[in-house]
């Protein structure tokens, strides 16, 4: 259980983010719901969250934006006392091949992937190190590791990813803060509309995974049972990258 930890996750109203969030808080985590775009969406998660009997708000930011992310932090703190678990998982795409991939189509992936786990991770960790505690999770991909034909900008930010949760986490660990990173492959969100049959083939398990099976992996690195893990890249795929 997470008894009245504060979790602060990006991108938390909707795909994978949103099953974090409502997994931590039926662990009873209160939680903090950064999104950027759909108010309603975020406010529905945060609703749904409240259903637990945990705290949940809902915070705009633009992760991407050092200041933005700065302020909200902040306002995060204002609002729950302080913050314990950080799981950055906003992310986007925008797929093309690198002889035809536009530079802002490169700027734009790597700017909220990549700079805004810088971000958020900057802003939080002085937190995490007064305190002596914290619990960072960072949501990669298995295009971090492989890479990805029409994905070189996804595949450069993840990869990115990684090199800070390890890094972060040889910086951090003597003031008992964990980071580790979770990298998924096919799960069953709005990126992954249209997954042809061919690809489902190469999954040895035989399907896409579910937002609820790595949100179970995320409160597992967010508990008490996983203090001895720190700078993991830990694969859920159903063995694609094998």
């Amino acid at each position: 259980m997470l008894n009245d930890k504060v979790a602060l996750i990006t991108g938390g109203n909707r795909g994978i983010g949103r099953a974090i969030t409502l997994k931590m808080a039926q662990q009873r985590a209160n939680v903090a719901i950064v999104y950027s775009g759909n108010a309603e969406m975020a406010e529905e998660t945060a609703m749904s969250a409240r259903e637990y009997g945990v705290i949940a708000e809902s915070f705009k930011c633009d992760v991407s934006d050092f200041t933005a992310v700065k302020e909200t932090v902040a306002a995060v703190k204002a609002r729950f006392g302080t913050i314990d678990i950080l799981v950055n998982n906003a992310g986007v795409t925008a797929d093309g091949l690198l002889l035809t991939m536009k530079e802002d189509a490169f700027d734009t992936v790597v700017d909220i992937n990549l700079k805004g786990t810088f971000n958020m991770t900057r802003h939080i960790v002085p937190i995490f190190v007064k305190k002596r505690s914290g619990r960072i999770i960072n949501i990669s991909s298995i295009a971090g590791l492989t890479g990805n034909p029409g994905q070189v900008n996804y595949a450069a930010s993840k990869a990115g990813v990684i090199g800070i949760t390890k890094s972060a986490a040889k910086e951090l660990a003597s003031r008992n803060i964990c980071c580790n990173a979770i990298a998924p492959g096919f799960i069953e969100t709005g990126m992954i509309a249209g997954v042809n049959s061919h690809l489902m083939e190469m999954i040895p398990l035989g399907r896409v995974g579910l937002p609820e099976e790595v949100a179970a992996l995320a409160v597992f690195l967010a508990s008490d049972e996983a203090a001895y893990i720190t700078g993991e890249v830990i694969r859920i795929d159903g063995g694609l990258a094998i």
